[in-house]
């Protein structure tokens, strides 16, 4: 029996980030908690459930301390693997790093080029949550080795993983802040619900993966994009946790160095000369 925190971490603590909980062994895993938001979060370890009715939530620094407390709330044991989005690095980021330029590399073709960090974003509080986790016991892995490290951190990236995750050849479209540039000549409604079909998508695909996610998002009365993007957030933190299951399953690869390394599923990076560079 494993457990893995998916975190989608936003780069600044203004806005909000999607956190999941899954465990399992071998093919059968569950969802045990997901939320659009830190605090969210740690109030449904709390027996308070996500309120998916309200518009959007806050954004707030992260606790890793009672984050992992949380996890271990609702799991009854400790948290085996922390799969984040976020540039995380066991050296300083000053800027773009080796990683990114691999995975861009890799996956540019297909639309799934990686942001540049910054010494602002994610900036000290990238930093501050690799301190934590590391404090708490979590390092950093950017090499495979067998069996996989435990407890663990690992970098992940949504884009190309759901290359993978939904058996598609280019990025996928279903980020609410990209709607006007994926459909310039559509209306705010046509988008929306374009938006809306995508993340039914991904949903599905997810609760193929994980038991209990159909009860646990809610994709109902969409007024605005805002409203929309609590969901994103929270598939964002489910993908996360999905690469982190993949990964204790040696079915991902790191692309990068020592210093830092994204962890993508092996069947979409596109041929062994990536991993040989």
């Amino acid at each position: 029996m494993k457990t893995v925190l998916g975190i989608d971490a936003a780069w600044t603590p203004e806005n909000p980030s999607g956190v999941a909980l899954v465990q399992g062994s071998g093919r059968k895993w569950t969802c045990l908690g997901v939320a659009p938001s830190y605090e969210s979060f740690i109030s449904i370890a709390d027996g308070r459930p996500v309120d998916w009715g309200m518009r959007c939530f806050d954004g707030t620094p992260p606790d890793v301390s009672r984050l992992l407390k949380a996890a271990k709330k609702l799991s009854k044991r400790h948290v085996d693997l922390v799969a984040i989005d976020m540039p995380v690095s066991n050296s300083q980021i000053t800027g773009r790093r080796y990683a990114d330029d691999r995975v861009s590399k890799v996956f540019g073709g297909r639309n799934c080029g990686a942001h540049s960090p910054s010494v602002e974003r994610p900036g000290e509080m990238g930093n501050q949550i690799t301190k934590d986790l590391v404090k708490d016991g979590y390092y950093l892995v950017t090499r495979v080795v067998r069996p996989p490290t435990s407890p663990g951190l690992i970098e992940v990236y949504p884009h190309p993983s759901l290359l993978s995750l939904l058996k598609l050849a280019e990025r996928v479209k279903y980020k609410c802040s990209k709607s006007r540039s994926y459909w310039p000549e559509a209306n705010l409604d046509q988008r929306i619900r374009n938006l809306i079909a995508m993340h039914k998508k991904i949903h599905v695909a997810l609760s193929e993966r994980f038991e209990g996610v159909n009860g646990l998002i809610s994709i109902r009365n969409v007024e605005s994009l805002s409203h929309l993007k609590k969901v994103e957030d929270a598939l964002d933190a489910l993908i996360c946790a999905w690469v982190g299951v993949e990964y204790l399953a040696g079915r991902t690869v790191p692309l990068g160095d020592d210093s830092a390394a994204i962890w993508c599923p092996v069947d979409v990076v596109s041929s062994g000369q990536e991993l040989r560079e």
